[in-house]
């Protein structure tokens, strides 16, 4: 109990420490419209690759099923294609990291 105490008063005082500005900065909607987008934007794209990823394998596992003497063939495809899918998904997450970035507050 009390180290849940503990935990509560430290996130619910950790923004005292927070740097004070000094003039603040002017409220500009675009920074809001590139959080959104960027959230949006790797959400379709790890969701889009997972469902991929299902097919990819589901497909692969009946091949391997249905001609086992192919397995290694198969299985090498597989991981090759497995790999592409996600680096689509980390080359979505590089450009949303960049687009977040550029964001001043």
């Amino acid at each position: 109990m009390k180290y849940l105490a503990g935990m509560a008063f430290l996130f619910l005082t950790s923004s005292l420490f927070a740097a004070g500005g000094g003039a603040a900065a002017a409220y500009n909607p675009v920074n809001a419209w590139i959080a959104i987008t960027a959230g949006f934007g790797i959400a379709i794209a790890s969701a889009v690759g997972a469902l991929g990823q299902a097919k990819v394998v589901h497909r692969a596992s009946e091949a391997i099923s249905r001609n086992p003497g192919s397995a290694p063939h198969i299985r090498f495809a597989l991981i090759l294609g497995l790999v592409l899918i996600e680096s689509l998904v980390i080359y979505t997450l590089l450009i949303e990291i960049l687009l977040v970035g550029k964001i001043k507050f």
